[in-house]
Parts: C-alpha cells; sequence; structure tokens
C-alpha cells in the first residue's frame, strides 16, 4: 500500500535532538509518531511556524504534504492519514469505538494542551528553558523583544481557554487532578487505549503527554513520572 502513495513531508519545527522526542510541538509529536506506527517513509522540512505559512495561512505546524497537497492540523492530518492507508488508524474500531477515540483525541488537544502549554510558557522554572529552545536561532535585537510580548499573548490566551482564570495555583491542582485520572484510565500492559492497536487518541495523548516528559518541563515531566500505568502507557506508544 505504501508504494502507491505520494511523497508525504512533514513540515515542522526544527528537531531538537532528543532521544525519542522529535519535535519540541507536541502536535508534530502526535503525526510523527502516527507516520511512524504506519510505516510510512516521510521527508521533514523545518522551520520556524511561519516559515511555513505559504501552506498554511494560520502560520502554525504540522503541515504535511500529500504529494503537492497541503494538509494542515494535526487532526486533519491524522484523518488523512488513515483515509491514505484504508482505515488503519482506525483498525478494530466498530462506529461506538472510533468516536470515543475522536473524543479523547479532542481532549487531548485542547484540554490536556493547555497544561503542556502553560507548564513551557507561564511556570517560572520553566520559562527560561522554553525561550532558549524556542528563540535562541533569533537575532539578538529581536530575541530581546518578541518572546516578553509572545509570552504575554499566550498568557491571554490561556486564560480565555480557562486554563489560568483561577490562577497557576488552581491550574496546578487540576493538572494534578487530570493526571490521577489519565492514570486510572490507562490501559493494562500489551494494550493500548482503546484496544490492542493504537488509534487517534494514542498519537493525541502521546503528542501532549511525551511533550511534557522533556528537559523543558522537568517538574512537570516529574509528576507524570509519579503515574507508573501512564507512563508505561506512554512508553508502549513511543515504542509502537
Amino acid at each position: 500500500m505504501t508504494q502507491s502513495l505520494p511523497p508525504l513531508t512533514l513540515c515542522e519545527l526544527d528537531d531538537p535532538g532528543l532521544q525519542g522526542t522529535l519535535s519540541w510541538s507536541p502536535f508534530c509529536l502526535k503525526v510523527h509518531r502516527a507516520l511512524g506506527y504506519l510505516g510510512l517513509p516521510y521527508a521533514r522540512r523545518h522551520g520556524f511556524p511561519m516559515t511555513h505559512r505559504a501552506l498554511n495561512p494560520a502560520g502554525q505546524v504540522p503541515v504535511l504534504l500529500v504529494g503537492d497537497e497541503p494538509v494542515a492540523d494535526s487532526t486533519r492530518i491524522l484523518a488523512r492519514l488513515d483515509e491514505l492507508t484504508g482505515g488503519r488508524l482506525g483498525a478494530g474500531l466498530d462506529p461506538r469505538g472510533r468516536a470515543e477515540s475522536l473524543l479523547w483525541e479532542e481532549l487531548a488537544d485542547t484540554s490536556v494542551n493547555g497544561f503542556t502549554v502553560a507548564a513551557r510558557w507561564i511556570d517560572e522554572e520553566n520559562w527560561p528553558r522554553t525561550k532558549a529552545a524556542y528563540f535562541s536561532k533569533m537575532p539578538p535585537v529581536v530575541r530581546a523583544v518578541v518572546p516578553a510580548r509572545l509570552r504575554a499573548r499566550v498568557s491571554k490566551a490561556l486564560v480565555a481557554r480557562d486554563v489560568l482564570r483561577a490562577g497557576e495555583e488552581a491550574c496546578w491542582e487540576r493538572f494534578e487532578l487530570l493526571l490521577d485520572a489519565l492514570d486510572a484510565r490507562a490501559p493494562e500492559e500489551g494494550a493500548f487505549w482503546m484496544g490492542p492497536k493504537p488509534s487517534f487518541a494514542d498519537f493525541a495523548l502521546f503528542g501532549q503527554l511525551h511533550a511534557l516528559r522533556t528537559p523543558l518541563t522537568p517538574r512537570q515531566a516529574a509528576r507524570v513520572a509519579a503515574r507508573p500505568r501512564l507512563s508505561r502507557y506512554l512508553d508502549a506508544v513511543l515504542a509502537a
């Protein structure tokens, strides 16, 4: 099947050079894992999000080029990969199971993502690491101004998303409750979120939660590691 597919190119952020982590972006991680699981060969095109604006007017990554066709947004990309591979990302799921998998994908991309963003941009301990990782290649004059402005914009967006509306302490209390719930729901060893095979849910949850296990957010990484079932599950998705 892969021989008949058009060439695939993933437009994304620069590779951070970490073992097991191909991108700082949780949404790029999501697509990388899906492509890896499907065994599809693909090229990589790196740059700042705005570098790929001609392919996605929103100026966001990832964008997957399917031949010359740009597919933006990780959810749409996974849906396109599922279509290209004859439904392999939803294999074995009945309509109810497929719908539930997509609901977990939505929860990961919205609710869990809010904490991933807050951990990098708002946590004072982590912000210097995030700033260095994201902006070190910018000219010094630009780097002196742009990161702080973007951080203020991200903070306002997180308040609007109800992640920070009640303050940082409440944010991290909710984070702990979410991790507890995900740890309790995590599948038994040898299984994935929706059954014996990975699906949309697995790649989305992995993208957000594995993004918290990088050197950018050591405090949050420790909180994920404190949940053994969840950590074992994430390792299984990484190896799939």
